[in-house]
């Protein structure tokens, strides 16, 4: 495949790779999506023809897999799952080789795997789309649902229609680990237009050069995670350990232990702030169980959310803009 084809090709491998007005977009076929969902109304655009997804696993996963999987049967599509214990991926074979046939038979396919360096080398040798399910540095599917799950709760007009206005001057508060997460969080905050208060323990900082951060005023740093919680309107966290970083478990929660999302911590934020966490989650670790299943918490409807954003992005990749 040539340069030229190569840059024709869709792919979304980070938060930044598509623009604001491409987001507003994905966050209206989400809403439709949705909607459709829930009336139980059937909607397959992927049916004639039929469109194959291909799910590439290097990392283990419950969220991504049922999401992806069930989206793509509920549009209409089938899908093939793979991962290194049972394809050639574990046995050495080139990521360049792998991207060259997987793409000669499938429509689109999405890769959960570790260093970004690996999505980026199947992308740059795919001949369909390719997203981004989880790596190390970023998890843009993620942020999606998030930020979808926010614009439900307050940023919704009459007519049921998410309205991203509501996120110009918000404040998201990132208590934890500088991972692909807070990554992510900062890629959307420098596109979208609100303000990122991130607060981790000393070495597990953020990093801006990575994200590809080129205005600072994007984000604030915090020492303590109270004040990077103080008057935001969304709360968020992750796991202290994540995937790939087991070995380091017993050091984390020494360094993280003040890092507990708390009941405490959330009355610093706004009176009507959410508190969103991508899960899986370790109550009386990173948050508490009095937040996690209190009223602030948007847990469970950030994570069936992941289905209905990653319907609307599959949507658009393979069919372009509708309507």
């Amino acid at each position: 495949m040539s340069a030229a084809t190569a840059m024709t090709i869709p792919h979304y491998l980070q938060f930044k790779d598509l623009d604001a007005a491409t987001y507003a977009y994905l966050f209206e076929r989400a809403a439709f999506i949705k909607r459709k969902f829930k009336a139980v109304e059937k909607y397959q655009p992927f049916a004639d023809p039929d469109r194959t997804l291909a799910m590439i696993f290097e990392k283990a996963s419950t969220r991504t897999r049922v999401s992806f999987e069930a989206g793509m049967y509920q549009m209409g599509g089938s899908v093939v799952h793979l991962t290194t214990g049972d394809s050639q991926l574990g046995r050495a074979e080139p990521i360049e080789d792998s991207a060259r046939v997987i793409s000669r038979m499938v429509d689109i396919v999405m890769i959960r795997t570790f260093e970004q360096s690996k999505i980026e080398a199947f992308a740059a040798h795919s001949r369909v789309p390719v997203i981004n399910g989880l790596t190390n540095e970023f998890h843009p599917c993620q942020i999606l649902a998030d930020i979808f799950t926010y614009l439900e709760r307050r940023g919704t007009d009459p007519q049921g229609k998410p309205d991203m206005a509501c996120l110009q001057g918000k404040v998201v508060a990132w208590v934890g680990d500088g991972n692909n997460m807070a990554n992510t969080w900062l890629q959307a905050a420098e596109l979208l237009g609100f303000t990122v208060h991130v607060s981790t323990p000393s070495g597990y900082e953020v990093d801006p050069v990575l994200a590809g951060i080129r205005n600072p005023d994007c984000y604030k740093v915090f020492k303590d995670p109270r004040e990077a919680c103080a008057g935001a309107h969304l709360v968020t966290t992750d796991v202290w350990t994540s995937m790939g970083f087991e070995a380091e478990n017993e050091v984390r929660r020494a360094a993280f232990k003040r890092w507990c999302v708390d009941e405490d911590m959330m009355r610093t934020a706004q009176p009507d702030a959410l508190f969103m966490h991508c899960l899986p989650a370790h109550r009386g670790e990173e948050v508490s169980a009095e937040v996690i299943d209190g009223p602030q918490s948007v847990v469970w409807d950030e994570a069936e959310n992941r289905m209905h954003v990653q319907k609307a992005l599959m949507e658009y990749l393979l069919l372009g803009r509708l309507g």
